[in-house]
């Protein structure tokens, strides 16, 4: 039997799934509502017209569908402006991690063929170092927050807000095919360079709609309104600020950017914006917690999705005994991200905050659309039984459809039609999935696999203990042992005795399993990260095996 197809009426408007149609909404609906960088407050009618003006000034310097432009700021208005005005012409916006090494930034502009570049003043000295060698880009446009214009010899098209001064507030933005790709970004990667991922207007909208879904239905905790103040302090190179900015202007919310992340800085916009909702890696909440001025604020009432990296269980009472509603959410950067998100039911709000923390930590439920299984080697997928584990694979239709330009990476990724994740984690009976570690860092003790994620919980506990990595150690008896690279507290010395010792009481309690008490101990001054602020396992091996 053919397929029902739906008879279309000619004059009938066939809705395409556009990033423009997430801005027009809450442009009507609340356009007084603030939008917050530095000094400047703009509302989301300033919005709407700046990025008009946007869309002008770049097709005035000749921008046209299918062409690239690139990004290299801190968070500000500029960016979410960018987020909108580049793929709404057409055009595919590249946001550019600053944080890479001037090699790579170089490799990651050329790999994917920038017309024009917006760029920070503060990344001057970056650009003047690599611009010479660039291959494609003809157009450079500066962003600059200090009064004073930096002398440099790029040669500039333009200043960004001389430009949309200069440019019509009005932009005629047309349809076009939603599988358009709208954004283009790079892993960071553990080894060679840089991969590139992509996103359609499509993929970016029903994202959108996925996390909204979860987010604006919860009616326990974790939730995310239109009373809300939005801040994100993940960096919008990164996975679009893992598509929260989407979502906030699609609700109309009042948005806070924070330009650098600065501990000192952010803490004073959540008290003075009042902000309500944030997200970021763990790493930047410890900052926070742990400042001086944090001591002095009321945090209760902050809503904070923590990704990128475990969430140890000792962070997260000590964010629930401030008050802040913290848990997880789970994805990567070749899915959008958001896959899944550790909300609890009523129910499990009446438990103990230590009793909470365990679920909180946890990778979480699926979001809508999402078909997450966890299978095994032969591609089985496992019982929701909380013990057996294998690795996420995942469909949804906001995934990235392949690696730019590498075909061979894009068959891997995609082998069997899922996309490998790496991660190894277990279901529940609930459909709450634990990750227990990544592929390559589950470590193999006298025959037994160990998670380093489990032991880096563990030994997280312990008050003296700042920051923990453990990678495995090649032992010719015993394959590998587990290495613990631990940040002591400089108030709270602690010593690798206690620690190994930590470790034996619950491999004796059966917590984990006895291969475990061949741990090793070493106290380090600071712990390798990538430049998404994660735990950089690949150099860490290379420094200290």
């Amino acid at each position: 039997m053919p397929d029902a197809l739906i008879t279309r009426t000619p004059s009938a408007y066939e809705y395409p799934l556009l990033i423009k149609n997430l801005l027009f909404c809450p442009v009507v609906d609340t356009p007084d509502q603030e939008i917050v960088y530095r000094d400047h407050r703009f509302s989301y009618r300033d919005l709407r017209q700046r990025v008009a003006r946007l869309a002008n000034a770049l097709t005035d310097l000749g921008v046209k569908r299918g062409d690239t432009v690139a990004v290299m700021d801190w968070d500000s208005n500029r960016y979410l402006e960018c987020f909108f005005a580049v793929p709404m012409i057409g055009a595919v916006l590249h946001t550019i991690n600053v944080r890479l090494s001037p090699e790579q930034i170089l490799y990651t502009i050329d790999h994917a063929e920038d017309d024009v570049l917006l760029v920070n003043s503060e990344f001057l000295p970056i650009l003047e170092q690599i611009r010479g060698r660039m291959d494609t880009v003809k157009s450079f446009v500066l962003l600059n927050d200090e009064p004073t214009v930096p002398e440099s010899h790029i040669p500039f098209s333009g200043e960004y807000e001389a430009l949309l001064a200069a440019a019509s507030d009005q932009f005629n933005f047309a349809d076009f095919d939603e599988n358009t790709r709208a954004t283009t970004f790079y892993t960071t990667g553990t080894t060679g360079m840089p991969k590139g991922v992509y996103f359609s207007h499509r993929q970016l909208v029903l994202h959108t709609l996925g996390v909204l879904a979860v987010l604006g239905s919860s009616v326990s905790h974790g939730g995310f309104n239109r009373q809300d103040v939005y801040m994100p302090i993940t960096p919008m190179f990164h996975v679009h600020a893992w598509g929260l900015p989407y979502v906030a202007t699609m609700l109309g919310v009042k948005q806070v950017y924070p330009g650098r992340y600065l501990p000192d800085h952010l803490l004073e916009l959540i008290d003075r914006e009042k902000v309500t909702f944030s997200h970021c890696v763990p790493t930047i909440l410890h900052m926070l917690l742990k400042h001086p001025h944090a001591g002095r604020m009321d945090l209760s009432g902050w809503k904070v999705i923590i990704g990128g990296a475990a969430m140890s269980r000792a962070l997260c009472l000590d964010a629930l005994q401030r008050g802040i509603d913290l848990f997880t959410g789970y994805g990567m950067s070749e899915t959008c991200p958001i896959l899944t998100i550790s909300h609890l039911t009523p129910e499990m709000l009446e438990l103990s905050p230590e009793e909470q923390a365990v679920i909180r930590c946890k990778t979480g439920r699926s979001l809508p659309l999402v078909d997450l299984k966890i299978v095994d080697s032969a591609r089985q997928e496992q019982p929701r039984d909380g013990k057996s584990t294998g690795e996420i694979v995942v469909r949804a239709p906001w995934l990235t459809q392949g690696y730019l330009k590498d075909h061979k990476a894009s068959e891997r990724l995609w082998e069997g039609g899922y996309l490998h994740t790496g991660d190894v984690a277990v279901r529940d009976e609930q459909g709450y999935v634990k990750i227990t570690d990544r592929t390559k860092d589950v470590l193999k003790v006298s025959g037994e696999w160990v998670s380093s994620l489990e032991l880096e919980d563990i030994i997280a506990h312990h008050p003296g203990v700042a920051e923990v990595a453990v990678i495995g150690q090649p032992d010719e008896k015993w394959g590998e042992r587990p290495l613990a690279l631990v940040v002591a507290k400089p108030d709270n010395p602690v010593t690798e005795k206690e620690l190994t010792h930590l470790v034996r009481e619950y491999a004796d309690k059966g917590v984990v399993t006895k291969q475990v008490v061949l741990l090793k101990v070493k106290l380090v001054e600071a712990i390798d990260k990538t430049s998404v602020g994660k735990v950089n396992k690949v150099a860490l091996r290379e420094k200290y095996l």
